[in-house]
């Protein structure tokens, strides 16, 4: 399974646009669920008003997350009114869909692993203190577990190494939490060209992007044209 960190922003846009990454999110989440793809809210700042979504940062755990993100990386488009302001004249808002590299994430192998068998302590009686099936299992990053929940030493081994890729997995989230959130070069560098997905309408009904090449191929014949006069 692959991993990919991605964040939907507002930008500098305003609060309207933070209206459209909350209402976009819902629709994202929806498809991550359909496409089997595990996610990780790692960060959301809200916004100013309630139901709106400055910007979420989420992390993803799946197959072929790169054929899935080929229809959300890049700048989305909803053409609505305000419903903050019904007067205003604008109807197209923008927000950026992004993939955020994430160098920190942590890999556990069982080879990096560490264990040492230790005496349990606690209640028990002697039987306790005289059997070393306490576990210690320390991976090469420094994050250590101590189990001593079974008699059985191959048993406490198994939970040992469990636990340990749980913590390291927190560990990965926090790194990514802490990483995000001085993450706002993504803020900065919203277009509003080319969407790559339209929505429309309060219910954000998707429009398709019809693919044709007929203007293009005209500009061509223009070019072209003009070129041989």
């Amino acid at each position: 399974m692959k991993t990919k960190i991605i964040q939907i922003s507002a930008g500098k846009g305003p609060l309207e646009c933070a209206f459209v990454v909350a209402k976009v999110l819902k629709i994202f989440l929806k498809e991550l669920i359909t496409n089997k793809v595990e996610y990780t809210i790692l960060h959301k700042e809200n916004g100013l008003q309630n139901g709106t979504v400055q910007s979420v940062s989420i992390q993803l755990k799946g197959n072929h997350l790169a054929d899935f993100l080929t229809n959300w990386l890049g700048t989305i488009q909803w053409i609505g009114i305000s419903t903050f302001r019904k007067l205003h004249k604008r109807k197209n808002w923008f927000i950026g869909c992004f993939e955020i590299q994430d160098s920190s994430t942590i890999q556990i192998n069982e080879n990096e692993i560490q264990f040492q068998a230790i005496r349990s302590s606690g209640a028990g009686g002697q039987h306790v203190n005289k059997v070393s099936s306490a576990i210690r299992a320390k991976h090469t990053t420094g994050l250590q577990v101590l189990v001593m929940d079974s008699r059985s030493q191959h048993q406490n081994k198994k939970i040992a190494i469990k636990r340990l890729q749980e913590k390291v997995i927190n560990f990965n989230v926090d790194q990514a939490k802490e990483q995000l959130k001085n993450q706002w070069e993504n803020h900065q560098k919203l277009e509003r060209g080319n969407p790559i997905r339209v929505f429309t309408g309060s219910d954000f009904k998707q429009i398709k992007k019809s693919k044709s090449f007929k203007n293009k191929r005209n500009q061509l014949k223009n070019d072209l044209r003009k070129q041989l006069e």
